[in-house]
């Protein structure tokens, strides 16, 4: 059995959103390998469910952010992170 078929959808989402909130403090975690196979195989899954992973308000409101703005407001709010 494939790891990702071993959990439920939810939990990897869950996962997913924990880690994307705390990329702010640990930036490390950008490069993790962990992260990006995580966000990879849950944006192929959201594109076989026809969610526009590059819409940033589509894609965090099928992640389950209840808080899920679109790009543009998401720009006006846009730091740089050294």
């Amino acid at each position: 059995m494939r790891l990702q078929d071993a959990y439920p959808l939810p939990e990897w989402k869950l996962l997913y959103r924990v880690l994307h909130g705390q990329l702010r403090n640990h930036l490390d975690l950008m490069d993790s390998s962990f992260f990006l196979d995580l966000q990879n195989h849950l944006q192929k899954v959201a594109q076989e469910q026809g969610i526009d992973v590059g819409d940033h308000g589509a894609w965090d409101a099928w992640l389950g952010n209840a808080d899920a703005p679109s790009c543009s407001i998401r720009n006006e709010k846009r730091e740089t992170w050294n």
